[in-house]
């Protein structure tokens, strides 16, 4: 491996215009066809196989309904001694839903239904097209119309699907790009040194989503797809840069000339930049067996991002190096790069203190890992909205005015012999009835065979409630001589969603960290390095649900955070967290103990090794982490508490495991275990493929005729 990308590394520099000038080839052809192939993405969420499915497919077929287009709830409020049987207050209703039947792409308006106490309405609107399909003018025409009844007095609000526009995420990426600039800059005190690592990630993110762009004709795609590409896009593309440009000018600093520097730097750095993106790419390929297929798509799609983002850093930063000539180096250091005395001074402290070291970096995770233990997970739905968001406040006023189960109907679907539907849904609706939290359920609507019925089941508690959850379970746990029931409506879906995803939770892991230990193994040649590297991101991703169920459950620092609700955590959230996060840990490992791997095989004493390793890899680990967690955060400032909780998690996530589990645990743990920690059996290491990772091939043969000839 290392020899083969010394030779590649060389070619690239030698030939950086050709190298340049096929990928600014790939980057217009991919443009073209982006351009003219690219379809329309899909927002429809479902899980096949779940009873909310397959009851949603009944509704479909036999009561001619079900499907995904999108629907707005109009809420009119009015307070004090004012009522909206008033006869102005009444006419302005009449209005407005008027207004609303000749708004664009709207099917029907239902009559308003008015709460008891007369101060609340609301009345639902149905569109032609799917949620997705919903243009800012269609939601423009949507408030322009029920705005109309504010002549009278009357506050209007808007909640559903229809309503959901699409987050704009360009300002936030734009200060990460700012933030990892500044960073940057700082680390490595040049200029073009700095923008070499910006440039290929944005190089990186770019042919990934044309190549997304690309895909949408040919695939049903998520709207969201491009979303989690772009973020794990910039991620890599910046870790990635930084280390190969890191170990390139440390070539120049011992005295190699530029090319022959490339390929060294590709060589060694290279090796584990390979490595590090396939545990990445696995992580998110691995996604799909969650069998969720949004979810899937979005794993497929950023590790086709990652994986540009590999192949980038190895042919065309080589050759972006050949042109940036001395200017890679800072002024003050075009000869001599100075060592990294912190990153030193560091790890000989944690080597010379390795047991407290270890315990205290432990302790501190597992204490914060504790309110993990009271983690439950639900979708979002509007009760989650910013507080002054129109969805948010048509939430609230739905609650006050109709009850909290209001915002979370379950749709019951009774089948039975043609002709005994009726029946049927007369005894459903006694056993439903006499269930805890049920306030209402609905007359059957009967369908023409009377073979299928609907009710619709008022719960006492909100969607998210775990009452609400139970009497779900305790409906389905029912049944009805003749027939049968299945739950469905969006709580049901949400609920079903969310078991799918606990229940895909621990193949998901097993996959990802099997197949992650033993791609380690073969890069470290090592049992106790990739078993170590596992445990300490199990350590880093407790620590995080932790303090995510601390701030976005409990309500710890939520003043200090902006969050003016809290309730259970998105249940994307698992699994999303897990990949993400232990993409970049797995990155850091690998860029800390190469280094200490490599300077082992060459000689050096067990913790020698491990202080070098440190030495050298902490300055770019810390600059990759620094990036990674600023960019994070810049969501913590959003107004949507799931973005919120998203942003705080990652950031917290990357903060711990680079500092505390990477930097802390990892050498203290290498220390502790001195040659041991390098040990493979002999038949396992003969079994195993040599990558030759640490370059070792390279050290053997240096400035051998032999090798030159090659790479020329």
């Amino acid at each position: 491996m290392a020899t083969l990308l010394y030779r590649l590394g060389r070619f690239s520099f030698r030939r950086r215009r050709r190298v340049t000038v096929m990928w600014l080839l790939l980057f217009a052809l991919l443009g073209v066809g982006a351009a003219t192939l690219s379809g329309p993405t899909s927002n429809a969420f479902s899980i096949p196989g779940t009873e909310s499915s397959r009851a949603l497919d009944v509704i479909k077929e036999k009561m001619g309904g079900g499907g995904d287009t999108a629907s707005a709830q109009v809420v009119f409020t009015v307070d004090g001694a004012t009522k909206l049987t008033d006869t102005d207050q009444q006419a302005a209703l009449k209005r407005a839903v008027t207004a609303l039947r000749g708004a664009p792409d709207v099917a029907a308006v239902a009559e308003p239904t008015v709460s008891a106490d007369k101060q609340t309405a609301y009345t639902t609107v149905t569109y032609k097209v799917s949620a997705g399909d919903v243009t800012e003018h269609d939601r423009e025409a949507l408030y322009a119309a029920g705005n109309s009844a504010e002549s009278a007095g009357v506050e209007v609000e808007y909640g559903g699907t229809a309503t959901q526009a699409a987050e704009a995420g360009g300002a936030t990426e734009a200060i990460g790009v700012v933030v990892a600039a500044v960073v940057l800059v700082i680390t490595f005190g040049a200029l073009v040194a700095a923008g070499l690592p910006l440039l290929t990630a944005l190089l990186s993110v770019g042919v990934g989503m044309l190549g997304i762009q690309i895909a949408t004709g040919f695939f049903d795609l998520s709207g969201s797809t491009s979303a989690l590409a772009t973020m794990l896009g910039l991620a890599v593309g910046i870790d990635y840069a930084l280390f190969v440009v890191s170990r390139y000018r440390h070539e120049l600093a011992e005295g190699r000339e530029k090319e022959e520097a490339a390929g060294r730097a590709l060589g060694t750095a290279g090796s584990a930049v390979v490595f590090a993106g396939l545990t990445v790419i696995i992580a998110l390929a691995a996604l799909s067996v969650v069998g969720i297929g949004f979810l899937t798509s979005m794993g497929l799609a950023a590790a086709g991002t990652v994986a540009v983002a590999v192949l980038i850093n190895l042919t065309l930063l080589p050759a972006l190096l050949g042109f940036a000539g001395d200017k890679i180096l800072a002024k003050k250091r075009r000869r001599v790069v100075t060592g990294m005395a912190l990153g030193e001074r560091w790890a000989r402290l944690v080597v010379r203190r390795r047991v407290p070291a270890l315990l205290m970096a432990a302790g501190v995770l597992a204490v914060i890992a504790i309110p993990a233990t009271s983690l439950r997970l639900a979708l979002p739905d509007d009760s989650t909205a910013a507080v002054d968001s129109t969805q948010r406040k048509a939430y609230d006023q739905l609650a006050e005015g109709f009850g909290a189960g209001f915002n979370g109907p379950l749709i019951i679907v009774v089948e039975a012999p043609a002709g005994q539907a009726a029946n049927a849904a007369q005894q459903a609706t006694k056993v439903i009835g006499g269930l805890d939290d049920v306030v209402a359920v609905t007359p059957a609507t009967v369908n023409k065979a009377g073979d299928t019925a609907l009710l619709t089941v008022i719960p006492g508690s909100g969607p998210s409630s775990e009452a609400t959850q139970d009497l779900v379970t305790a409906i389905r746990s029912h049944s009805v001589a003749g027939a049968t029931l299945a739950v469905t409506g969006t709580t049901a879906i949400n609920i079903d969603v969310s078991e799918k995803l606990d229940e895909a939770l621990i193949p998901y892991l097993a996959v990802v960290v099997g197949l992650a230990i033993l791609l380690l193994m073969v890069v470290f040649r090592s049992i106790a390095v990739p078993i170590k590297a596992t445990l300490g991101f199990l350590l880093s991703v407790a620590a995080t649900f932790g303090a995510v169920v601390a701030v976005f459950q409990w309500g710890w620092l939520s003043g200090l955070l902006g969050l003016d609700s809290t309730g259970p955590i998105i249940s994307l959230m698992p699994i999303f967290l897990i990949g993400v996060l232990f993409g970049l840990a797995m990155d850091y490992e690998v860029f800390l103990v190469t280094r200490a791997r490599e300077e082992f095989v060459h000689g050096a004493a067990p913790d020698e090794a491990v202080v070098s390793g440190v030495k050298h890899g902490a300055r770019v680990v810390t600059a990759a982490a620094l990036i990674m967690i600023s960019v994070f955060a810049g969501f913590i400032l959003a107004d949507d508490a799931i973005i919120k909780s998203l942003g705080f998690a990652l950031a917290f996530g990357v903060a711990v495991d680079a500092f505390l589990v990477r930097m802390t645990i990892v050498p203290a743990v290498l220390s502790l275990l001195g040659r041991s920690a390098w040990w493979l059996p002999r038949w396992l290491d003969r079994a195993l493929p040599n990558v030759d990772i640490e370059g070792e091939k390279l050290a053997a043969r240096e400035e051998t005729p032999e090798l030159v000839g090659a790479a020329k």
